[in-house]
């Protein structure tokens, strides 16, 4: 069975890329829905001076509002209708999984399986609305604080705003989960995707046009893409490392018949946080610069001095920055993997390492292993980020190449471009189907 998938995997190709009219139709669904987000990003939020906004928006991109803009899309600088973006839904799933590994009930509504998920991915879209609902007040009263940015200020402008960026947030929601039904599946992975790569040949054009005022010199460009392409080329490698354990099930017998004990492995990600590191650590890091600005330096004289130190591209940001990585990339990890549990799993089905005792004993070993292999994966993702971060202070090379970016573009391809196989392998075993029904027919 293995080498027949290999096989048609091997086989995989226009040819049968043409003939796949299902997948042709999610794709095109997926191109549709991410064109609708994006003409989202451009609708502005009623009341808006968009030229004071602008303004305002240009002295304070270099801290979270940067970050957050770079995820959906541009809007944060426009304040568009989807200027909350997907990041709402994004933190009420860390939180709903924190919850998951401290509140029992949760934890055994996670074990129900199917029925659990669905009334946990119930308790997200409630927490959704929450956060989406708090922040958009935040950004009203932020935005009337502003110099002439509300033409009409007052209790209207904030309801109107706080409804239109929770309802934004709420369709961005909706169409992640009609992309992964209909679509190729990662439906919001997709819409942040869509929102950092439409601001690339904006970030390249700067770039190039920075080049030809003689601003920055042609060895950077060169430098930056040679950078580019080798961390793309590292994280690709990278992400698809795992430390394989193997699992060896015992002889069982059916009937009059023996069977053969079988062997598997369990697959460890090296990175099994993924990119919430990175984020978790860019926003903490760059909170004190965003509240600055909106004080205007009005703050304390020791806050001022603690946003001087942790100012983009000095050593204490850098330090900060790599050892927030390493921290987040445990604990986010000791949230969405539990070997206790993984064990437990083994054990009820019989399988069982090599030459270690089920139960604790297992659970044991696979943390060690997990340790281990944690500490490779918070290094790499600390290598990622502050390679770019150095070139960013060094060139001054715009904020979207960044080693977070990176991270989630070169994620987002990988998994697409597996969901694309997965479904033409699916066409081209019902392909098999048919023709063997086919023959048994003649014959």
């Amino acid at each position: 069975m293995a080498s027949a998938a290999e096989q048609l995997a091997a086989n995989l190709n226009f040819g049968a890329f043409a003939k796949a009219d299902a997948l042709k139709k999610r794709i095109w669904f997926t191109l549709g829905a991410l064109i609708v987000y994006r003409l989202g990003t451009y609708i502005p939020l009623p009341g808006i001076n968009p030229e004071a906004l602008a303004s305002a928006f240009n002295n304070q991109q270099s801290g979270i509002l940067g970050l957050f803009n770079m995820f959906s899309g541009g809007a944060v600088g426009r304040m568009a209708i989807f200027a909350l973006g997907i990041m709402p839904y994004i933190s009420a799933s860390i939180i709903i999984q924190l919850m998951t590994s401290i509140i029992p009930s949760l934890d055994a509504l996670k074990k129900e399986g199917e029925a659990g998920r669905k009334i946990i991915n119930q308790y997200t879209r409630y927490g959704t609305v929450l956060l989406a609902v708090v922040q958009a007040y935040g950004i009203s009263v932020g935005l009337e604080g502003g110099t002439n940015i509300v033409i009409d200020p007052g209790l209207f402008f904030r309801i109107t705003a706080v409804l239109t960026l929770t309802g934004g947030t709420m369709f961005l929601m909706w169409l992640g989960e009609q992309i992964t039904s209909r679509g190729i599946g990662n439906g919001i992975s997709l819409i942040i995707f869509a929102g950092i790569v439409a601001n690339l040949p904006h970030a390249l054009a700067g770039m190039l046009e920075l080049s030809r005022q003689g601003a920055m010199p042609v060895w950077v460009i060169l430098l930056v893409t040679v950078v580019a392409v080798a961390a793309i080329l590292f994280i690709v490698f990278m992400e698809r490392a795992q430390r394989r354990l193997i699992i060896q099930y015992p002889k069982r017998q059916v009937g009059n018949r023996m069977f053969q004990g079988e062997s598997s492995h369990l697959p460890l990600k090296l990175n099994t946080s993924g990119v919430i590191p990175p984020i978790f650590a860019s926003s903490l890091l760059l909170l004190p610069a965003t509240i600055a600005n909106f004080s205007q330096g009005k703050g304390p004289g020791w806050f001022n001095g603690v946003v001087a130190l942790l100012g983009h591209g000095t050593i204490l940001y850098m330090a900060l920055y790599a050892a927030m990585i390493v921290f987040f990339a445990f604990f986010y990890t000791a949230i969405v993997f539990n070997p206790t549990d993984t064990a437990d799993n083994l054990k009820k089905h019989g399988g069982f390492i090599p030459g270690i005792r089920p139960g604790q004993r297992t659970a044991e070993y696979i943390d060690y292993v997990l340790t281990r292999i944690t500490l490779l994966g918070a290094i790499y993702l600390v290598i990622v980020c502050l390679l770019p971060e150095f070139l960013i202070s060094a060139t001054h090379v715009p904020f979207y190449f960044g080693g977070t970016s990176l991270l989630i573009v070169v994620n987002v391809t990988m998994d697409t471009v597996s969901q694309v196989q997965g479904h033409l392998l699916a066409h081209q075993y019902e392909g098999l189907v048919k023709k063997s029904k086919l023959k048994g027919k003649r014959r």
